[in-house]
Formats: C-alpha cells, structure tokens, sequence
C-alpha cells in the first residue's frame, strides 16, 4: 500500500475512532479532547525529537535563497489544486488568476522556482476542498487532532483524501524523488515556523487549547472570509481564504507579533504538514 493510502485510511480510521469513543467535553466544538490531547502529545513529541531539530539545521545551513526556491516551488504546485477549489467555489476569476500563477511560474519562474506571478500582481490563493464543502454550506463538525498531520475537523478529515490525491507532486517519479521531496517539503514548511512557534511556547499556558481556538478559529476565517454565511446560506462557517496572508481575528495569546499567523502557527508547529493545508505528498 503506498503512503498517501495510509495516510487516507489513517485520517478516515481517526475520524471515526474519535466520534466513536469521544466523550463530550465542555467545549462543544471539541466533544473529543480526551482523544486529541493524546495525539496533540504525540505530536508534539515527534516534533521535538524529530522535525524541529531537522528544520533547525535546515535552516542554519542551507542560504536563504535555497529555501525560498523550495518553498516557492512547492508553493506553485498547490495553486493547481487551489486553482480547482477556487473554480468549484464558483470563484472563477479567482480561479483563472490562479492558473495563470501556475503557467507564469511554471515557465517564466524555472518549475516554480522563482514566483514571477506575484511580482507581476497575481495574488496566491491558499484553497483545499475542505474549505469548498465549507463554502457550499457543510459545517465543520467537531474539532481533530490528527496524527502527525496536525489540527483538522471531522469535515476537513473527510476532505483530507481528495486533497491528497489532487497534489501533483503525489505522482512524482521515480518513488525515491518523490519522498526525498516530500521529507524536504515538511522541514522547509517547519522551519518557515521556528521563531513563530517559540514565540507560542512562551505565550501559551495551555498549549493544547491555544492550538485549538487559534486553529479553529483562522480555519473559519478562511471559508468565510468575513461573510455572513456558505453560498447555500446555512452553517457555521465563513466563506473563503481569498488570499494566503488575509487577516484573521487574532486570539488574545497571538497578539505578540503573529496575528493571522495563528492556524500557521498552531496547525503546522504541532506537525509541519497539517490536515488544514494537506501536504499531499505524505
């Protein structure tokens, strides 16, 4: 069985582990926190030992250039799939910019290497399909702590396999190229996330729930984007991610310096590859 089919059964086994075993708690958008303070743990302890020693010397060693091309390049193999979820949110100018981003960075910009569409005033776009079931009016249900993918809810866990298998860089080949790139993509993800995930560490009395309420609370504004309600007019969640750095209403632990930083932070701290952003390439 191959990774990404792991990790599909792997979210879709938490989900319903979680929604059979949970017990409600007094959040009710987290009726599982016994659960996914267990996996947050985990997590955690994968990041300490693992990730953020990696991503530490990713950082110290590599010139900073290197890890712009790497970010910037995998950046432009998700605005294929942002470009499709802009499209099946009936975003079609949204949509068009971003398959032009694609074809300017794929040609002009070396593979991607270098974000030619940006500099030429074509906003990147951050869409998953989690966020267009939420556009369409599907709530977000309760709140996920997946493992070693990080902060999600159970319809963005039901999202997660799709979003896995729209990623180009899942086809990659030859296999070996492929996790090489993959393993790069998580530390270049994770390190971005140094400075701002001790700046939570020192924040945060309880981690755990800054995670949670700034997670959920950054998801939300990315579905809706400030508007009153989906496109079908019901739910309880906002619209859109109209763009990657859109302001989100800042958690009162955040207001150091981080602002709509916090899903980043939280979500992607925890774990370099969140469900939120579905790193597909695991």
């Amino acid at each position: 069985m191959s990774a990404s089919m792991k990790f599909r059964h792997l979210a879709l086994l938490v989900a319903a582990a979680a929604t059979l075993t949970g017990c409600a708690g007094p959040n009710p958008r987290d009726p599982y926190e016994g659960f996914n303070r267990s996996m947050f743990k985990f997590n955690d302890a994968v990041d300490q030992a693992a990730l953020k020693p990696a991503a530490t010397a990713y950082k110290n060693v590599l010139p900073t250039f290197v890890q712009t091309g790497v970010n910037n390049f995998f950046g432009n193999l998700s605005d294929v799939w942002s470009a499709a979820n802009g499209f099946m949110q009936g975003k079609g100018e949204q949509g068009m910019s971003d398959v032009m981003r694609v074809a300017l960075n794929s040609t002009f910009g070396l593979l991607g290497v270098l974000d030619i569409a940006s500099e030429a005033g074509l906003q990147k776009h951050n869409e998953d399909f989690g966020q267009t079931l939420g556009y369409w009016g599907v709530q977000s249900g309760p709140y996920l702590m997946l493992p070693l993918l990080g902060p999600s809810t159970v319809r963005d866990t039901v999202a997660l396999p799709l979003d896995i298998k729209a990623d180009p860089w899942g086809y990659k080949d030859p296999v070996n190229v492929r996790n090489i790139g993959s393993v790069t993509r998580v530390i270049d993800k994770r390190a971005g996330l140094l400075d701002a995930t001790s700046l939570m560490e020192e924040a945060a009395l309880d981690r755990y729930e800054f995670v949670r309420d700034s997670f959920l609370q950054a998801r939300e504004s990315k579905v809706f984007n400030g508007e009153s309600g989906p496109r079908g007019g019901k739910g309880a969640d906002k619209k859109e991610d109209k763009q990657e750095d859109k302001p989100a209403a800042k958690p009162a632990a955040a207001d150091a310096g981080h602002g709509n930083d916090a899903a980043p932070v939280t979500g992607e701290a925890i774990m370099a590859a969140p469900a939120a952003e579905k790193n597909a390439s695991l």
